[in-house]
């Protein structure tokens, strides 16, 4: 491996096609604002680099990066790469890894719009993250000890888990497809609408109309806190271990909760039923009452 220490770069693909290199204490930063520094190169580290201009790791294979940092300026930093892993570092450049596949993330700080699309086979732990459309239509995710902020989060993913997160978001989850959140908190309006085959073990559920359209629902033993016009049109079996303030017209299932403000059943294809732990199941057939 041949290393290169203490030098700036800042023509356009200054390394480009590389194989075989590592970079330490390096900076890609300077007045001829060049693009791509790292682009079509193999078996890569970066240790305590800056990097401050667009598209440093594209078509790249076989990359470590670590205790970097990637500037607002350092646009679209990883694209079309594959494995990856990136340890203490900062990525705060617009749409950061898109298109990528066996990421590995630890111990990160994201800020970045956009981030993880299309991307196949990630993981990602202890590390925060703030974005909007966060990892939307990617596979194969799994997250452990991740606490992230923002909107549209988690859409069209397929076959993720999820472990003692804490994600404070809105539109979560939407049209997602075989899901498993464990030990988590999940805040925000709208979650998980049109999802299939979510599966939510211990968690806590914050914010209003949560989990309606969705097919093959599952609550284990979940918290809802400020719930309302939950599981509308769902196929949905769920133990609720908190009030919930209203239920609307679950399609199919059972709902066992220890207290309900209002069931509301006014759509005759609904046929799920709110089971109240200390009264009888309410008539589905008609809105009621069971507090």
């Amino acid at each position: 491996m041949k290393v290169i220490e203490n030098q700036t770069f800042d023509k356009e693909r200054a390394l480009y096609g590389s194989n075989g290199l590592v970079v330490k204490n390096c900076s890609f930063d300077g007045p001829a604002d060049g693009e791509s520094a790292l682009k079509e190169s193999k078996n890569i580290e970066t240790e305590h680099c800056f990097f401050n201009l667009r598209y440093p790791f594209w078509h790249d294979d076989g990359l470590v990066i670590r205790d970097c940092e990637m500037t607002e300026l350092c646009r679209a930093a990883l694209w079309y790469s594959s494995h990856i892993k990136i340890v203490d570092t900062k990525m705060h450049g617009i749409k950061a890894v898109r298109e990528c596949s066996d990421v590995t993330i630890e111990n990160s700080d994201i800020i970045s719009p956009e981030f993880g699309w299309s991307v196949r086979n990630i993981q990602m732990r202890h590390s925060t993250a703030q974005s909007e459309y966060f990892m939307m239509r990617s596979e194969n995710l799994h997250f452990e000890d991740v606490q992230f902020k923002g909107k549209y989060s988690f859409q069209y993913i397929r076959n993720a888990s999820f472990e003692n997160c804490v994600f404070d978001t809105k539109d979560a989850f939407w049209h997602s497809e075989n899901v498993t959140v464990k030990n988590s908190v999940v805040k925000g309006e709208y979650l998980a609408w049109y999802s299939e085959g979510l599966t939510l073990v211990n968690c806590k559920i914050i914010g209003t109309q949560p989990l309606c359209y969705c097919k093959n629902l599952k609550l284990i033993d979940c918290e809802m806190i400020d719930t309302d016009f939950a599981f509308e049109k769902s196929q949905v079996e769920a133990t609720v271990t908190t009030p919930v303030i209203s239920v609307k017209n679950p399609l199919s299932g059972q709902i066992h909760v220890p207290e309900v403000g209002e069931v509301i059943m006014d759509d005759e294809n609904a046929r799920g039923e709110v089971i109240i732990s200390r009264q009888e199941h309410c008539n589905t057939a008609k809105k009621c009452n069971c507090a």
